[in-house]
């Protein structure tokens, strides 16, 4: 999976390039293009996690992992060799769908693990993924320099490689006669949404968990398009640059949250990840030199202490049974800021930086994010602090 992870995160810092040798006028344009195929991307993943998950309770993990890995090296291969921006377009969008494999590693994970192990195990494979955004953008950074199309051989690559591995090493985990048949309701992507209404309990909680995703989608959005239009950077530059942003959400995630929660207890931590979070968005805005970007990269992870200690906070307050239920309103919120946080910060990116634009504004994108976050402090502090019962 850390693989899979290296190979989506690979092409990152690439995109700018890749489009402006494709006939794109300006990377103002690109970012659009740039926004159309992130959120077609995310679509896909959103629409098919069930679907390939519910495949995989009929026909078993071993089957649906082994095509989805060996038709991603294919689209890879395709995509490197894509002329026109209609086939980068299909090709997005079948990586997307083929990309969302998470579901069935997460079955497998339950397959395989004892109840007591299952929480730990599924930290796992969110660490594994988080070093392999780490790793895929620094590389295709590096290979970017080489060639353009470089990522995309390698992702290839990368792809074909996984699938090999799972080939000979991921032995079937589910029995026949625990499978069953495939049905198109449980396959609806649109499902935990819905449920989401059914949890008054936590609404406001929700809507301040959308806010922080919506805010940090911003960075795997424009990030790409704002440091060259601004900084103009390389390509190995973007991926040092989105590197260093992984390694500190690692660091966050992997050291920081367990101490801070012990100390300042969930509510207090979620607010100072807000606070955190919004003042560098912010910052990003109106940075004007390079070496501030690298100076407030450490701020912008700490944003992540809020969502561990709001997911706590909100798993501590439903029963047992309905931690399931919770967890897949939580992942379809998150899918819908991947959808909604493109188009938005990519085509406020191109009004802000085009030829005809008012005001030359290329962190505008930045300044939405932070003021997405923003709103959601005022709204936490009243909800655990003001009314903690109503939430």
């Amino acid at each position: 999976m850390g693989l899979d992870a290296v190979g989506i995160g690979i092409i990152f810092p690439v995109m700018p390039d890749l489009l402006l040798s494709m006939g794109v006028q300006s990377v103002s344009d690109a970012a659009l293009w740039g926004g159309l195929l992130a959120t077609l991307y995310a679509l896909m993943q959103l629409l098919c996690s069930p679907l390939l998950g519910a495949l995989s309770d009929r026909f078993g993990r071993r089957p649906v992992m082994l095509s989805s890995l060996f038709a991603m090296a294919i689209d890879y291969v395709v995509l490197s060799a894509a002329s026109a921006l209609w086939v980068l377009l299909v090709g997005r969008a079948i990586a997307g769908i083929m990309g969302a494999t998470y579901a069935t590693a997460s079955a497998y994970i339950a397959d395989v693990s004892p109840p007591a192990e299952r929480a730990r195990r599924f930290g796992f494979i969110g660490a594994v993924f988080g070093l392999g955004f780490v790793m895929g953008p620094a590389l295709g950074g590096l290979v970017g320099e080489w060639h353009v199309r470089g990522p995309f051989m390698l992702a290839a690559v990368l792809a074909a490689a996984n699938g090999l591995l799972a080939y000979f090493y991921f032995s079937e985990t589910l029995p026949v006669a625990s499978r069953r048949l495939f049905s198109w309701r449980r396959a609806n992507p649109f499902g935990a949404l819905r449920r989401a209404l059914s949890l008054p309990a936590l609404r406001w909680l929700l809507v301040g968990y959308l806010l922080l995703e919506l805010g940090n989608h911003v960075y795997p959005s424009v990030w790409s398009y704002w440091s060259k239009s601004t900084f103009n950077w390389s390509v190995t530059m973007i991926g040092i640059s989105l590197a260093a942003y992984g390694i500190g959400l690692v660091v966050v995630q992997g050291t920081l949250v367990r101490p801070v929660v012990k100390r300042l207890g969930e509510p207090r931590t979620i607010l100072v990840g807000l606070t955190m979070g919004a003042l560098a968005a912010f910052s990003f805005g109106f940075a004007g030199v390079d070496w501030l970007v690298f100076a407030l990269i450490p701020f912008a992870a700490l944003s992540d202490l809020a969502g561990p200690a709001l997911t706590s906070l909100m798993s501590a307050r439903v029963e047992a049974n309905e931690q399931g239920e919770l967890q897949g309103v939580l992942a379809s919120l998150t899918a819908l800021a991947s959808v909604a946080m493109p188009p938005l910060a990519t085509y406020l990116f191109y009004t802000f930086t085009r030829d005809a634009a008012l005001l030359h504004f290329p962190g505008a994108p930045f300044v939405l994010s932070g003021l997405f976050i923003a709103v959601a402090i005022p709204l936490m502090w009243r909800t655990l602090f003001r009314n903690p019962g109503v939430t």
